[in-house]
């Protein structure tokens, strides 16, 4: 544990400097056991997990792009609602055509992803109608 403290001041001095940690107080907070060097029968896991390979490790550009992915969904489901519930001049066909294509789109973006759209945006347009144009 005092190696960790000692880790984190060598990499985080400005964040210690924010929160009025020094060492003083890292001193005095460490558990006793750990400024003896009793390691609590633990195996020294920290050199082992960092030899082990990943196999799913990318440069973070899949998770990137779904997440663009899932922001540009939301924004355009965001406008979708906001034309049905603001626009006076929309009739109900219009407004039905404009949510059946944006489903178009969502599944265009995420093809397996049919019951997450049924789940998540179908029942909020389905509402937003019946609010919109006093269906039953």
């Amino acid at each position: 544990m005092q190696l960790f403290f000692r880790q984190i001041q060598a990499e985080c001095p400005k964040w210690l400097a924010q929160h009025g940690a020094n060492s003083s107080h890292l001193k005095t907070w460490a558990p006793q056991e750990a400024t003896l060097g009793v390691t609590m029968n633990l195996p020294d896991r920290a050199d082992r997990e960092q030899r082990i390979p990943l196999a799913d490790v990318d440069d973070g550009s899949e998770s990137k792009d779904e997440a663009r992915k899932i922001r540009r969904l939301q924004m355009m489901m965001s406008m979708v609602m906001s034309v049905i519930s603001q626009d006076s001049s929309l009739t109900v066909e219009e407004a039905s055509e404009l949510a059946a294509g944006a489903k178009r789109a969502a599944l265009a973006m995420f093809p397996d992803k049919e019951l997450a759209y049924d789940l998540l945006y179908k029942p909020r347009l389905q509402r937003l109608m019946r609010e919109r144009f006093r269906l039953q």
